[in-house]
């Protein structure tokens, strides 16, 4: 039986899209919006999708790898590998220990980048840094130093497998802590976090900066070394991110419940450890009054976790987001080591006192690798709060992690999101699907003030320069045809 209006079988679709059903007509529209608002205003059901082209360019590329045989199996290995990860805390000890730093050898946050183009805020780190390590007795003195390229040199956090927040500067004598994942033994690495404002990470290093860190170097340091080494059952840091998940922290800009439960953890034993009761009790209300001291664990629980994933040939999972505050990178586990960069962005966002955004540096930091572990701005709906933080409304949270669903592999089972009936956090960022809807991964992020010795001028938004996603898929894309000769072969 068919209509007799339309001469389509109801239930069925005709050539114009209208979805028949026993009486009332459903059109489904893509595209603009012309079609539909015209339907819709002669009082028909209109199903709106948002569709979109691939990014220009791609779509050879992308036919190429969708034909890789590798890659669901690839993708699966990788995914699970990932997901399969707990980090526990093992160790706090100095970098020159745990990483084989040497004097003059700094680590920084991004993609590989020199001084000539470093950033404000890396500069400043480095200044900051160099005074800490006692090469030179001002930091303003360090930038003949370091144009000069003698006796020092810049190296990634992430190819130590660290990483290191905003600036990320790591230098031999500051104490890191130590995550292990106990089933393979591997093990990842960050900084002590500072708290916010005139901070190192964001490129301050005056005389309250460098006091902050040598405290932190001699008292702070061996105090969390004995209560950590003294806890007889070491902190799982994943579960705690499962729990603080639940809590309304989101792991990046939010990490509230996060640093209060690893106090609850530590607190016992820096108590029994042995130290003086004035540092014991500075040390308290350093960690209880910085909301933030979490996220330097939350980062390397997540890079312990993506670094599982990696080298899977065929594989299309971006493994680590990572901003210098010049370049933006990522790094995806079917093409190694390799780095695919564009320029950073400023993040739009919410300024602290009179800064603007003429204040404020490009993205920087390795602290997006939480939201290549699908937290931070991917788990915004469990944290509608961070929009006092970084901008925008509850809806707008809500909204994003739903969107970030579309780009992504699977769903975090451990880490869910309660005002979205618990489902898994979206996890896995997919190149083929970035560049297949043109939806970029959305980062919330603190802003560093574009001169060096500012520190933080606001926080925000951000998301990765676009072209980046199709260099990593013609590079897929060049492996899959590779694999492909070879087994004609």
């Amino acid at each position: 039986m068919t209509s007799a209006a339309t001469g389509v079988a109801p239930g069925t679709s005709g050539p114009t899209g209208v979805t028949r059903g026993a009486s009332t007509p459903t059109v489904v529209a893509c595209g603009a919006d012309m079609l539909a608002d015209a339907v819709a205003g002669q009082a028909v059901d209109v199903q709106r999708v948002d569709w979109r082209p691939p990014m220009p360019g791609t779509e050879a590329h992308l036919a190429t790898v969708a034909t890789d045989p590798r890659r669901p199996e690839a993708n699966r290995r990788a995914v699970a590998a990932m997901l399969g990860v707990t980090a526990h805390l093992v160790d706090v000890a100095p970098a020159a220990e745990v990483l084989g730093l040497e004097r003059g050898q700094f680590l920084h946050a991004g993609p590989p980048i020199d001084w000539e183009r470093a950033s404000g805020p890396l500069r400043g780190a480095l200044m900051g840094g160099a005074a800490l390590e006692g090469l030179v007795d001002d930091p303003e003195d360090a930038v003949a130093l370091f144009e000069s390229g003698r006796d020092v040199s810049l190296e990634p956090c992430h190819h130590r497998s660290a990483v290191g927040p905003m600036a990320g500067v790591v230098t031999p004598s500051m104490w890191m802590w130590v995550l292990e994942d106990r089933a393979t033994g591997r093990r990842t690495y960050c900084s002590l976090n500072e708290g916010l404002g005139k901070v190192l990470r964001y490129g301050a290093y005056g005389p309250e900066v460098l006091d902050r860190l040598r405290w932190m170097g001699d008292v702070l340091g061996p105090l969390l070394q004995a209560a950590v080494r003294g806890t007889e059952e070491a902190t799982d840091v994943t579960g705690i991110l499962t729990q603080m998940l639940q809590m309304g922290d989101e792991a990046h800009n939010r990490n509230r419940a996060g640093t209060l439960m690893l106090l609850r953890d530590l607190s016992p034993a820096m108590v029994g450890a042995g130290f003086d009761a004035a540092d014991v009790a500075a040390a308290l209300r350093f960690v209880g009054g910085n909301d933030h001291f979490f996220l330097n664990l939350a980062m390397p629980a997540c890079k312990l976790a993506l670094d599982a994933g990696r080298d899977v040939p065929g594989s299309t999972m971006v493994v680590a987001m990572a901003r210098n505050g010049t370049d933006f990178g990522i790094q995806v586990s079917g093409t190694g080591d390799e780095w695919f960069t564009g320029p950073a962005q400023v993040a739009e966002g919410l300024f602290l006192g009179d800064y603007g955004p003429d204040d404020a540096n490009a993205d920087i930091g390795d602290s997006a690798i939480t939201e290549t572990a699908g937290i931070g701005g991917f788990a915004m709906a469990t944290a509608p709060a961070i929009v006092r933080l970084v901008g925008g409304t509850v809806p707008d949270a809500l909204a994003t992690t739903r969107r970030m669903h579309e780009i992504t592999l699977a769903e975090n089972p451990r880490w869910s999101v309660p005002v979205l009936e618990f489902q898994g956090t979206p996890t896995g960022i997919d190149v083929t699907r970035v560049c297949r809807t043109g939806i970029l991964p959305q980062i919330n992020t603190g802003m560093a003030g574009r001169v060096a010795g500012v520190g933080q001028v606001g926080a925000g938004l951000v998301t990765p320069p676009a072209e980046i996603f199709p260099q990593a898929l013609a590079a897929l894309a060049a492996r899959a045809a590779q694999a492909s000769a070879g087994r004609s072969l």
